[in-house]
Parts: structure tokens; sequence; C-alpha cells
């Protein structure tokens, strides 16, 4: 069988197709860029993800057309929590705000005032990264484009919209909206109705392994395709990557170092602990759930430093190679963007800490790393407050790459790490995988990804790292205080 996994991320659409045992024929990764009208604001515009897409599967078409005319399925994967407005015709509203946006910090404390019952409905607590304090906002600084609001999709199902008419959703990527009653796996008519929704403006549910649409026959014929694909259920983007590595069983986990960064573990039940700002929703295969720690600026952390300099991240981490370090004597705080686990911050600030005269930038490089290395400790410490405790997890995401920090990260988490193969298009091979199954293969084609390499914590890293942990943990209260 072969199928089709298409990721919107918030940096690029990416495309893979796949045939039976997870062999890429052809992939595709199409740039997106962001807007910031304001600061604290993240925003794109819902037509450049499906110029995007349409763009990924025109040059999957030209690298295996006979490949892809055989395609029996489409999988989506795509960025969570952006609110896609369409009024009553499909015309998109206004540019969709996103993940990583922090305007809505004050709905927030009123939705979390007004209505503290619905942390035991969502199971997760009030984030302006969520998709309901998005609508509040709109609702209360564009009344007139909030009065117009239809249909409120995420953006994978948006894109699912274009390419069959559907308005469907899938369960994980749901659980990011906050109007999920996330144990039940239904829409929650309390939740919604505490931020003036109803029921008539969400998708219909599905769960990610199931069918959820076919292509339209405009673009059946204009792809070339044999016949129409069915088109999945799909998941969020670190669910696709869930099942991209095989984390779909309880105990399984994952550590993402993308543009955030993500620590995941699987879970049979549904077990939130919104007070440590861990996020409990469902996975994208049936009566399943998991938790995360989610950091909102992991490997893009590496990316701003590398644009400060003027130099490719790849020279930067040669650099330290060269150098020799260790441990940089530098501190950093990966607040660019605030923070979710464990602080539940948007107004927070990063920085760089204890620069001397003498400073390398090969220094602060290692400090980036490492401030990115313990802020994903903290996520650890949230999950374990949880329960949740782990001994290995699969890595993957664009940091994985770096022999360096990969090492870095198993001797802060003391977790054993293995590389896996395809990690840069985890989320598309997922969503790949969610097609076969929708086309009716079964759980077992989730198999854990192929491991490369594997990194084990050094004991006496770990002793270091243990007490350099505790030491940075200090700069939060301070970037938080100097934010204010």
């Amino acid at each position: 069988m072969i199928t089709i996994g298409i990721d919107i991320g918030t940096s690029g659409v990416k495309a893979a197709l796949v045939r039976d045992g997870d062999q890429v024929l052809a992939h595709s990764s199409q740039p997106l860029t962001v807007s910031r009208p304001q600061p604290g604001f993240s925003e794109q515009h819902p037509e450049h993800w499906w110029l995007a897409a349409c763009a990924a599967l025109d040059e999957l078409r030209s690298q295996a057309p006979q490949a892809l005319a055989d395609t029996a399925a489409i999988g989506l994967s795509g960025q969570m929590h952006g609110a896609t407005l369409l009024d009553a015709r499909g015309e998109v509203l206004r540019p969709c705000i996103l993940w990583n946006d922090g305007r809505s910090d004050l709905e927030c404390a009123e939705l979390e005032r007004r209505r503290p019952a619905l942390r035991r409905v969502t199971g997760n607590i009030a984030m302006p990264g969520f998709t309901a304090p998005k609508l509040c906002w709109v609702r209360k600084h564009e009344p007139e484009i909030f009065a117009r609001v239809a249909k409120v999709l995420l953006p994978k199902a948006y894109l699912r919209w274009r390419l069959s008419g559907e308005y469907a959703e899938d369960c994980s990527d749901a659980s990011g909206t906050l109007w999920l009653d996330v144990g039940a796996r239904r829409w929650s008519a309390e939740a919604l109705a505490a931020c003036h929704m109803s029921l008539e403006q969400m998708p219909r549910l599905v769960e990610g392994s199931e069918a959820a649409g076919q292509l339209s026959p405009s673009l059946t014929a204009r792809w070339g395709f044999r016949r129409a694909p069915i088109i999945a259920g799909g998941a969020g983007d670190n669910a696709a990557g869930a099942v991209g590595v095989g984390a779909v069983r309880p105990g399984d986990a994952f550590v993402s170092l993308g543009t955030s960064g993500v620590l995941w573990a699987t879970t049979a039940t549904f077990a939130p602990n919104p007070a440590h700002a861990v996020h409990a929703f469902c996975h994208a295969v049936p009566d399943t759930w998991h938790q995360m720690g989610v950091l909102l600026a992991a490997a893009s952390s590496l990316a701003w430093w590398a644009g400060v300099c003027g130099r490719p991240e790849a020279e930067l981490l040669a650099e330290i190679d060269a150098a020799g370090i260790a441990v940089s004597p530098a501190w950093f705080a990966p607040y660019l963007s605030g923070e979710r686990t464990p602080h539940n911050d948007t107004r927070v600030r990063g920085g760089f800490l204890g620069l001397a005269a003498d400073a390398t930038r090969a220094q602060m490089t290692q400090a980036v790393l490492e401030g990115v290395a313990y802020a994903m400790a903290d996520a650890r410490d949230a999950l374990a407050s949880a329960g949740t405790t782990l001994r290995e997890a699969a890595l993957i995401g664009g940091g994985a790459r770096s022999p360096r920090w990969a090492q870095l990260m198993a001797d802060v988490l003391g977790l054993t790490l293995h590389q896996v193969a395809e990690s840069d298009i985890g989320c598309a091979l997922g969503a790949a995988r969610l097609a076969r199954m929708a086309a009716g293969d079964g759980l077992e084609v989730a198999r854990p990804a192929h491991r490369l390499r594997s990194y084990e914590p050094r004991p006496q890293a770990l002793a270091l790292h243990r007490e350099r942990h505790a030491r940075w943990q200090r700069l939060y209260p301070l970037a938080r205080d100097f934010a204010r």
C-alpha cells in the first residue's frame, strides 16, 4: 500500500510518499513564514498552508508519478491550537492565530476565574496557546469578526476541508482547543458555552486512524491519482510524531527538539495534571491518551542564536567541539516566546546571564543547548509529579541530528535516548501510517522506528547536570520579575 503524509508545521509544510515498510519514495518540504504584527502576536494565513501543500504534492508527483498515482490514502498532521476562523461561505475571516501567540493571557485568567470546573473536563489549564482563549480574545477585540464565525478549524482540519470539503477533526488535535471532554473524547458543550461558542461551530470528531473524507474529484484529476484517496483523521503534530516513532502503547515516550520542545509519554488512561501545566490529551489512536511537557522555544532557540551570529547552526556546533567545551560558564534561559511547562507564562522572556569579558561565541552556543536541556528537565519533573517516570525515549526533531545535543539531553534527563531514522519527517511519516490504518491496516503498522544510535546518560555528567539544573532554575524567577 502507498500512502501520503502531509504535515503543516510552523516553518514549513512537509509531505512524504510512503510504501509499506516505511519506504519513503519521495518527499518535499515547502517553507512558511510567521507574521508578528505586534509583540507577542504570531499569525499565518491559511492560504499559505494550502499553496505550500499543493506545491509539496506537485513535487511528489514530479519525483514519483507512478507511485503517487497508486496512493490509497492521505494522512494529515498539523501544528496544534491554531484558530482558523471561517464564515458561513467557508471564507477565512482573518489570519490564523498560532500556537505560540501570547495575546490571550488575560482571557485565560478570566476563563480560569469564571469556570474553574473546566479543568476537570478538559484536563488542562487555560493557556494562551490553546484555541479557546484565542476566540475569547477575538470576541473582545474583533467583535464584528466573532459574530461571523461559522466554523473554527485547526490548521490540518482546514487543509482537509480544502482537499475534501469535509469539516472533521481528530481527537488528538481537538484536545488542544480547551473545548474537548478529553476523557470522553467528545466536544464539551459546557466548555464551548464558556467561550460563547456552540457545537455547530465545531467540525465533527473522528479518530486519527479512521477515514474522514475523500479527495475531491477535481484534485484527484489534478495530481493524477487512479482513484480518489481516502483522507484519514490524522493527528496533531506531536501525536503524529508519536505514531511515526511507534509510541502508541502505554509507557512509550519521545523527546522532540523541533521548533518547540516536547517530552511525550503515552498513557492507557486520561491522566491530567493541570497544576504543573502538563498537557493531558487524546492520542491519535483509539482508547489511548498521552501526557506532554511543552517548551515553546527548543531548536528555535539555536536557530535564533544562529541568526544573531550570522552563522549556520552546524558551524556554531562545530565551534564547541573545536574549543573542547564541556559545560558553559554562561547560562541561558530559552524563554524567547514565554514558556508552557511548568510555568504557563507568556510574558517571561529569556536571555543570557553570567557573561564575562572573555566570553566566547562557542561558550554562549553551549549555554543555549544547556538552557533548552534544563528546560526539558523541568518538563520531566512536571510529568513525574503526575506519576509518570520514564527510562528511555526516542529522540526526534531537527535538534536530534546533533550528537552533542543528543548526548547532553541524555545526561541532563537521565534517560537513554534513541536517535531514530526519518526523524526529520517524523510527523509526515506518522500521518502516512495513520492513512494506512484508515485504509484497512491495523495498529501494527505503528512499529518502533529504526534506531540509528543510542545515547546513554553518563553517571558523572548526570550528577554534574543535576546540580547545574538546580542552579539554572533560579533564572526563571529573575526573568519573570524582569519581564514584569
